[in-house]
């Protein structure tokens, strides 16, 4: 038997997934998302922190608008992820308010390339956007591997974002791969296992 092509793989958990999310009734996806971010901004980790990473969510992405809202009126530091061209790169830059956004490639919401880089993670968690995540809190991203090398240099708690019907028992993951060390549903929070 050949071996398994992970990236043919990972490519068709991709289509699977951003097809189901495509086709969540809308009602049925808001309330999940509230659900999500009261389960955030609950989080001792999340009190605790000073500074948030967080992505811009898409439509088919848990929503993290409200979450970065309140980051705001709590006073932390909020970075968003912004793409470096041609590179595989990312770096997080210090937003103040929605109006820091504009858009970008993937129809994404990225930071303005003049704010200033986020390079101190002391007192920092990240949210980390996922299709899927697996009970050991490896997650299938979009395929662009821009979270995967960003983690390497990233030290503080990493927070995985997923609808508990997109939570599987395991997914294969390639040695760039890195787990999360939590993981947030609609129906609360759970550590991964191992």
């Amino acid at each position: 038997m050949p071996p398994l092509d992970l990236r043919l793989y990972k490519n068709d958990l991709r289509k699977y997934y951003k097809e189901k999310r495509s086709k969540l009734d809308k009602q049925k996806k808001d309330d999940m998302d509230r659900q999500i971010t009261q389960n955030v901004l609950k989080l001792r980790l999340y009190k605790n922190a000073k500074k948030l990473l967080i992505y811009v969510s898409t439509d088919i992405e848990v929503n993290t608008r409200d979450i970065i809202s309140h980051a705001f009126k709590d006073g932390k530091v909020v970075a968003v992820p912004r793409c470096i061209p041609d590179t595989r790169q990312m770096n997080f830059h210090i937003i103040k308010s929605f109006d820091d956004l504009e858009p970008s490639n993937y129809s994404l919401y990225e930071p303005k390339e003049t704010l200033p880089i986020l390079e101190d993670f002391n007192s920092s968690i990240m949210i980390v956007p996922a299709l899927s995540i697996d009970q050991r809190g490896y997650r299938l991203g979009y395929g662009k591997g821009y979270y995967d090398r960003y983690l390497v240099k990233y030290t503080g708690i990493k927070i995985g974002l997923c609808y508990s019907d997109d939570i599987r028992r395991q997914l294969l993951y390639g040695r760039y791969d890195k787990p999360v060390d939590l993981i947030v549903t609609e129906k609360g929070i759970r550590r991964p296992k191992g």
